[in-house]
């Protein structure tokens, strides 16, 4: 297990231009199990989820993010495959709602040595609350 410093960039977009963005930095793990990679991570204030983790699961074509603990009441997992749906559950600090996403595009570079960076483009649709685009950029720092 290798201890990395991450730059995670989240971006939505409203409309066909603007953007709203969040970026913070944080300190995770890395390690290898099995043919897949592993980056964990504990969520900030910034993302509304403090006292969570972030565990990301880097296979060949896919990537799976799994958000657990005690600040929630319902784990949150999202599957990112180019070109396929997914659906499950999203917990906010207001609740869990019905998710759906739609991965348009996906570039994983991260290495045997832990480092890289992850790039997903997909859109997200949570039932009873919003619609949209989003991006996100993980960039293992060291």
């Amino acid at each position: 297990m290798k201890d990395i410093i991450l730059r995670i960039i989240g971006k939505s977009l409203v409309g066909e231009t603007e953007e709203q963005q969040m970026e913070f930095v944080t300190e995770g793990k890395f390690y290898k199990k099995g043919n897949a990679f592993y980056i964990v991570y504990d969520e900030s204030e910034l993302s509304g989820m403090p006292g969570c983790k972030t565990s990301l699961k880097l296979n060949e074509n896919s990537i799976r993010m799994k958000r657990y603990g005690n600040a929630i009441s319902h784990d949150t997992i999202m599957e990112f495959e180019r070109g396929k749906r997914y659906e499950g559950y999203y917990e906010t600090p207001f609740g869990h709602f019905e998710m759906e996403l739609l991965t348009n595009s996906i570039n994983n570079t991260v290495s045997n040595e832990g480092t890289g960076t992850i790039d997903i483009d997909y859109h997200i649709s949570l039932k009873g609350l919003s619609e949209g685009r989003s991006r996100l950029n993980i960039e293992i720092l060291s």
